[in-house]
């Protein structure tokens, strides 16, 4: 059964199972997901605790089943940790967890909790995952997007008795606290923890805010390129700032750019030729946020200008190679924010 992780909580005090499944890259929830389902467990007697990291196609399953049919010498009831990092068990480990899913459930001594990494879809429709899912509970730790930051950060100041200034000062505060953690959640809840140092129990004025939060963002060029066809200048100009500052390669960045370019130009002449749009962004593998933000972006974008960033693309390729273009600035970076800014101006929305 899937569960979010909003409700994980309510479930833990109402019917605590036998079988937990974490999937996800979000460390400091899957981490605190993990916690709670531990301190549950403890509450009612698991007391004994052993922990399996699944590391290699030669891991020994049979100690994990083993500890999973047997008692306790201690009458204490146990709790099997197992973590399987690669988020790929293998053939062997296939088949055991699809034994320990059912032998778990029959077994009120033992409780077992699984942490996976974020699973594809193929993970998620395979024997072992559909035994453990069907057989215990599973959840899905998604990441804190963007536009959820700062209602999560006011949460999280509001577990510790502190909240912003009311009306617009408050919504700046929230939002300049966001553009400071964005994409390091584990760093956000760490400076959330700060101010709870330096500030207990009190209304945060924007000063205090600004004065005590570290610049501790991180960026992809996957969440890259989702800014820019959202047409947001500012965060797409922050990001570039923070992936030259971190030393993404140059030639990863462009990559993604001009792959957006060479999509929309791929479905916009698909389109025209009378092809269903839905039919040709699966064809392209277009899915997810890029899914609406290329449905969004499509009927703004002309023929005529596609080619235009397609040449753009090119022209900087060039650049990024240690070429030189009258038009273009020969610093590869400033190539870059040139072009994802015509691209996020011409994808900006009305």
């Amino acid at each position: 059964m899937q569960l979010t992780t909003a409700r994980l909580i309510e479930q833990l005090s109402q019917d605590l199972r036998q079988l937990y499944t974490l999937h996800g890259d979000e460390a400091l929830l899957l981490q605190e997901a993990a916690d709670a389902i531990r301190a549950s467990a403890r509450a009612q007697g698991f007391l004994e605790r052993h922990v399996f990291t699944v590391a290699g196609a030669h891991f020994d399953w049979s100690e994990i089943e083993s500890a999973c049919a047997a008692m306790s010498l201690f009458a204490d009831k146990q709790l099997i940790d197992i973590r399987i990092p690669s988020g790929k068990p293998g053939k062997d480990g296939s088949e055991a967890l699809q034994r320990i899913a059912q032998t778990c459930v029959g077994n009120d001594g033992v409780l077992v909790l699984v942490s996976l990494p974020r699973l594809d879809k193929t993970a998620k429709s395979s024997g072992w995952f559909t035994a453990l899912d069907t057989h215990g509970i599973s959840l899905q730790i998604d990441p804190v997007e963007r536009a959820a930051l700062p209602a999560w950060i006011a949460q999280r100041l509001a577990m510790q008795q502190q909240r912003v200034l009311a009306g617009e000062e408050g919504q700046r505060s929230l939002q300049f606290f966001a553009d400071r953690v964005e994409g390091n959640l584990l760093a956000a809840h760490q400076e959330i923890q700060k101010l709870a140092l330096l500030y207990p129990a009190q209304e945060l004025s924007f000063e205090q805010i600004e004065n005590a939060v570290l610049n501790v963002a991180r960026f992809n060029v996957f969440k890259l390129s989702e800014t820019v066809l959202a047409g947001q200048h500012q965060r797409v100009q922050r990001m570039l700032d923070g992936l030259r500052a971190e030393g993404a390669s140059e030639v990863l960045v462009h990559f993604a750019l001009a792959e957006d370019i060479r999509a929309l130009k791929r479905v916009k002449d698909a389109v025209a030729s009378g092809r269903p749009l839905p039919q040709v962004l699966r064809e392209q593998r277009i899915w997810g946020p890029k899914e609406r933000l290329f449905e969004r972006v499509l009927p703004k974008l002309s023929p005529a200008m596609l080619d235009r960033l397609l040449q753009s693309a090119h022209q900087v390729d060039g650049v990024v190679k240690g070429l030189r273009f009258a038009q273009w600035p020969s610093d590869s970076w400033q190539a870059l924010g040139r072009l994802a800014l015509m691209l996020s101006r011409a994808c900006q929305p009305a």
